[in-house]
């Protein structure tokens, strides 16, 4: 996996992208793939506020929701070019997330998050009962395509799967810059220790609520362009299932890493798909395997591979001492510079 980690490897997941229409066998392993790209990048903003930044938001998919029917309304019911609605959907869902995390952030731990999963009931209640704005549980039919872009129209299966593909690239792009800034720092901060971080000067308040704003913008851009990609929404869109599968793509590629929840969130669904000829019994093969991952496999793929490596270039750059080097096993605690070897590459590279 090493390989992954540089310009390089991204270089090579980004052709990957480029070719699968190629090892596509129909349009509906494309649709597959695209839908799998939307909800990666929803989940790579759930990993923003929840890995880096240690929130934990149940809220996400209704965030996601509001993201979708800004587009459905704004589309179908007021004839609003879809690229506006597109845009407004993003600032929409970061307006709203603005005053719900000052609410919210003003709690810690489970507090939080069992305050955020009423949110997110709230916001499918609202989404179901209130027929006059969102149809209710009939749903929004009829959501046009994404507008043409200079010639390039998107009606088939293979130009939507090269817009989320592009999305998604954008989204990656930025979260990586996000991460590796001054800013990311931050919130890597807080998530270590609230306490730390606000006795090194960090407003503690404001920069969890820019990360939450940030993290639910990147949710309504994917719910807008979910809404052009599958044409029809209905309530289920905001149901805490959805946030639930974004926490296990989480927990099974690695949280608090880039590659991990882009892994997790592309691999699952075609999990689940080559399962589905167990019907409803799938779920008790797929269970326990999610189980035993997270017993096994704490950090995820990804960040269990990365805390190998950290300990792997401890080792390398640890001195040896006298008895060590005569061929004596070396006991006692580790030297501070294993431990600030260790400390500096698990840091880096989870970033």
């Amino acid at each position: 996996m090493a390989y992954l980690e540089g310009k390089w490897g991204w270089a090579l997941l980004f052709a990957a992208g480029l070719t699968f229409p190629l090892m596509a066998g129909n349009d509906y392993h494309l649709t597959v793939m695209g839908t799998a790209y939307i909800f990666a990048i929803a989940t790579i903003g759930l990993n923003l506020i929840t890995g880096y930044t240690g929130q934990f938001n149940l809220a996400h998919s209704g965030f996601m929701a509001v993201g979708a029917y800004t587009v459905g309304i704004l589309t179908v019911d007021h004839q609003v070019p879809f690229w506006v609605a597109f845009a407004l959907s993003g600032v929409v869902t970061t307006v709203l997330g603005f005053f719900i995390g000052i609410l919210s952030l003003r709690l810690k731990g489970h507090y939080f998050s069992i305050f955020t999963l009423c949110v997110g009931y709230i916001m499918f209640l609202v989404i179901e009962k209130w027929e006059s704005l969102t149809h209710g549980t009939v749903g929004i039919i009829g959501i046009p395509a994404p507008s043409p872009i200079g010639g390039i129209t998107f009606d088939t299966p293979l130009a939507l799967y090269y817009l989320a593909f592009f999305w998604l690239v954008v989204g990656m792009w930025a979260m990586r810059r996000i991460v590796n800034s001054l800013l990311g720092r931050t919130f890597m901060a807080i998530r270590n220790s609230d306490e730390l971080a606000e006795s090194l000067g960090i407003n503690l308040m404001r920069n969890k609520v820019l990360a939450f704003m940030l993290s639910v913008f990147y949710a309504g851009l994917a719910g807008g362009l979910y809404a052009g990609y599958v044409r029809f929404i209905g309530p289920g869109v905001a149901g805490v299932e959805h946030t639930f599968d974004m926490t296990m793509y989480m927990l099974i590629g690695g949280l608090g890493t880039l590659l991990g929840p882009l892994l997790g969130a592309l691999a699952m669904p075609w999990l689940t798909q080559y399962l589905q000829f167990l019907q409803e019994y799938r779920f008790l093969v797929f269970g326990p395997i999610l189980v035993l991952l997270v017993i096994f496999v704490p950090h995820g793929i990804v960040g269990t591979y990365l805390g190998w490596r950290a300990r792997r270039a401890a080792q390398r750059t640890a001195p040896q001492r006298p008895e060590q080097a005569a061929g004596r096993p070396q006991t006692g605690t580790p030297t501070a510079t294993t431990a600030a070897a260790t400390a500096t590459a698990t840091g880096g590279d989870r970033a």
